[in-house]
């Protein structure tokens, strides 16, 4: 065989690799975004048409259950509560973890490994209903915003994100700022933090998705619908209206709309922050 005609096996070959792998891709992409086209499909639909064919395509762009949707199901209320609730605890949590994960990637505490382990254990322990609704009752925040939001500031997964991505910062930036006088607090504040923006876009996006679908906590903790966040006011809507598909898929995607754009807009972060520090020891 001839190096010509081997070069061109090779490329042909490579050719139906690359075709390959893009097939693949785009079968599991279609895997994943089907449901969200059917759901798009069904709130653009009409109660009738939906009634005739649920499955056939939308004729007609019938917005108007995105509007009804809005109305019917106060989502301007339960919209602000769940903003309110997964800014506060996402925010406070960042803010804490940062602090808390530097002296653990340092080894600045004694037995620094072993708390990390303990954190990774974390990862896999169900969650501690019973003592956490009695810790809550007994301090008087059941049925109260500031409870609800403090059942978030504790997420282990973020401490160890966090952990590996600071141990791939040279270790020399502690030692300058030492020299030079800064204090933990400002070094951490203003050299850190600015270091470790895919890691902490990483942590923000895992931690408010977390936050915005949580389903359990606000029907266990939140009895006042003036409290209630989106999901579970999605519950309520889907009580009264849930034979209307076409409205209640308008509100699903409404729901879904503010994590979309979040996601979007961290994206370009995330592989970076998940992938770093994950071939340092």
């Amino acid at each position: 065989m001839s190096a010509q005609t081997a070069g061109k096996f090779v490329s042909r070959r490579i050719r139906w690799d690359v075709i390959g792998s893009y097939l693949v891709m785009i079968f599991f992409a279609l895997l994943y975004i089907g449901p969200i086209l059917m759901l798009v499909n069904t709130s653009l639909k009409t109660m009738p048409s939906f009634m005739k064919d649920a499955t056939s395509l939308a004729t007609e762009l019938h917005f108007e259950n995105f509007r009804e949707a809005w109305v019917k199901a106060n989502f301007p209320q339960y919209l602000l509560n769940s903003i309110i609730y997964t800014v506060s605890a996402t925010t406070i949590y960042i803010l804490t973890a940062v602090f808390v994960a530097f002296p653990i990637a340092r080894g600045y505490v004694k037995y620094s490994g072993v708390i990390l382990t303990l954190f990774v254990i974390a990862l896999f322990l169900p969650p501690a209903l019973i003592p956490q609704f009695q810790l809550i009752l007994n301090l008087g925040l059941y049925n109260n915003p500031i409870g609800y939001i403090m059942l978030f500031l504790v997420n282990p997964i973020g401490i160890v994100i966090l952990v590996n991505y600071i141990k791939t910062i040279p270790k020399e930036l502690d030692e300058a700022a030492a020299i030079d006088g800064c204090g933990y607090a400002r070094f951490v504040w203003s050299i850190v933090l600015p270091l470790i923006r895919p890691a902490i876009a990483t942590v923000i996006v895992l931690h408010a998705i977390g936050i915005w679908n949580e389903l359990i906590a606000p029907t266990i903790y939140l009895t006042s619908k003036q409290y209630y966040p989106i999901t579970r006011g999605l519950i309520v809507f889907q009580g009264v209206y849930g034979s209307n598909w076409p409205t209640l898929a308008a509100a699903v995607l409404l729901l879904t709309l503010p994590m979309l754009v979040l996601f979007l807009f961290l994206q370009r972060y995330i592989v970076s922050g998940l992938t770093a520090g994950s071939v340092k020891g």
